[in-house]
């Protein structure tokens, strides 16, 4: 998921800073309200056409799919109470809850998800999250162009059972049922407001725990409020949750300071000046910063650059003491922690190899590039580094700017942009070099890995291997069922595109928190759409 999943999404978006407060109310009662900031704005609510964290963290409260993840990811009950699954692993029937209703009244049914999973992959939609309905019947041959959307392997049996049968074994399917992408859609509502669906809080209805409230589409404000037609509302504790945008963590620890908030993101700097201080917390991030080169450009092509400009970054300074805040220096595009192997328990990051290129060499990397500009036939080279305005990311800029322009001939203009931007941007191609992040959807190294296959809309390098696809296509249809087998290919994967710098990874990033006690039940999970809600409160 590309940040914004920070720059995620890009600009991802990066990290969603929350910052969360009680607030009183009338009649002398506690009013049951969580305030949080965000540092990046809402782009659109449209499940189909979104690729933000911030958005999907948004939609994760907001609506609901066949299940909800729960602490640690754990697969819980949504709107499916209850599922059956063939013996071969192919086909699941779901059986929904007939009191589930979305916000304008309507039954949330089995036609809603049919609707939804057909739009997203219709290639008229040009969603970028398309590629994770593979494995689904007919999916890649939809994607493709090659089978009409009916044909999707997704069947309403009455307004109230769902089945969907599969190409092959997919061992994360539960999980992907619990991301956002998968979730159901009121046909009657995008038909309604057509391409204003999901631009404001207005053209948009809700089936989750919260309904959205008071976002214009291009304010700095909005709110999480609950939803009185949820199926599952006695269990919903707060009445609202606040958020606003806020880019500047310095203002975000101010507030928490005069208590006017219970909870705020820190900076790298403010994190180390405040030590172990009481109450503050780490939230690990299963993410991937790095830089995105256009492999269009001649330059880019070559691999000798490629290699020099990953080979004269520190990434241990710069996780460290440019990025802080918990964020941790890798040599992986998968993060660590995210998944083990099934042998013997070990990290895929353990696992996979990372190139001499990952490692930082001042005096080879300089070397290698002078030897790649002779090969391209250039003496000097100056492109725009293109990356989000947060406060973070912009220290980030900065830093890369100051390393890169270490290698001879090499000139870098920085240019700082707001996420809504940068992530149309980069989804066009309209850059020459960006930082780009990537979330991990689901608790699989697949999730990162399929965005480098030469078809995905979201290889926004447009780096290609034919030998990488090959991979990437066993890991998800012939060793789909061999656990060994599939985990081997997803580790040669990773080191293939590396060896051939396909991206350079920087940082896998994390956040510290200053979190005020009274806040309390909030489910965070380091895949996928991070927070969760539904069971938060504040005393």
């Amino acid at each position: 998921m590309k940040l914004s999943r920070s720059i995620a999404m890009l600009a991802g978006v990066a990290s969603i800073t929350l910052i969360l407060a009680g607030c009183g109310s009338k009649s002398g009662q506690q009013k049951k309200t969580i305030t949080t900031s965000t540092d990046s704005e809402l782009t659109t609510v449209d499940l189909s056409k979104t690729t933000a964290v911030g958005t999907f963290n948004v939609l994760n409260n907001v609506d609901e799919g066949l299940y909800r993840l729960g602490k640690d990811s754990k697969v819980e009950p949504g709107i499916a109470k209850s599922s059956t699954i063939s013996k071969d692993g192919k086909t699941y029937t779901f059986n929904l809850r007939k009191n589930a209703k979305w916000s304008n009244g309507d039954p949330v049914t089995a036609q809603d998800f049919v609707y939804s999973w057909r739009r997203t992959l219709n290639p008229k939609t040009a969603s970028q999250y398309g590629y994770l309905f593979s494995g689904i019947k007919n999916a890649d041959k939809i994607q493709n162009k090659k089978a009409p959307v009916s044909s999707l392997g997704i069947k309403a049996n009455g307004k109230y059972q769902l089945t969907v049968t599969l190409e092959q074994r997919i061992p994360y399917f539960k999980l992907l049922m619990g991301f956002p992408v998968f979730f159901p859609q009121d046909a009657k509502t995008v038909n309604k407001y057509g391409n204003d669906y999901g631009t404001s809080s207005k053209t948009q209805v809700y089936n989750g725990p919260f309904t959205l409230t008071k976002w214009t589409g291009t304010n700095l404000n909005w709110t999480l409020k609950k939803n009185p037609n949820y199926w599952d509302k006695k269990a919903v504790k707060l009445d609202d949750v606040k958020f606003s945008v806020v880019k500047d963590p310095s203002t975000g620890l101010n507030l928490y300071n005069q208590k006017k908030l219970d909870m705020a993101q820190l900076s790298a700097t403010q994190a180390k000046q405040m030590g172990n201080k009481k109450n503050m917390i780490s939230r690990k991030q299963s993410s991937c910063y790095y830089i995105a080169l256009n492999q269009k450009n001649k330059a880019f092509k070559n691999l000798k650059i490629r290699q020099a400009m990953s080979m004269i970054i520190n990434r241990k300074m710069l996780a460290n003491k440019v990025v802080g805040g918990g964020a941790i220096d890798t040599d992986s595009f998968v993060s660590k922690g995210l998944a083990v192997s099934p042998k013997n328990g070990t990290d895929f990051t353990k696992d996979a190899t990372a190139p001499a290129s990952m490692t930082y060499n001042p005096t080879e990397a300089k070397q290698l590039f002078k030897e790649g500009m002779q090969e391209v036939g250039i003496r000097s080279l100056h492109f725009t580094l293109m990356n989000s305005d947060t406060y973070d990311q912009k220290q980030l800029s900065e830093y890369l700017q100051s390393a890169l322009q270490q290698l001879p001939g090499l000139k870098v203009t920085l240019n700082n942009i707001p996420g809504r931007v940068i992530l149309s941007r980069q989804a066009d191609h309209q850059f020459t070099a960006t930082v780009a992040n990537w979330f991990a959807d689901f608790s699989d190294p697949i999730t990162f890995l399929n965005i480098l296959t030469s078809t995905n809309p979201s290889n926004i390098s447009q780096w290609k291997s034919a030998t990488y696809d090959k991979l990437i296509k066993a890991s998800n249809n012939d060793d789909g069922n061999n656990a060994d087998a599939r985990w081997d290919d997803m580790v040669k994967a990773q080191n293939l595109a590396l060896q051939d710098q396909a991206i350079i990874p920087l940082y896998q990033s994390g956040e510290k928190w200053m979190v005020n006690p009274k806040v309390k039940g909030i489910v965070y999970n380091t895949a996928g759409a991070n927070y969760n809600f539904k069971d938060a409160s504040i005393k």
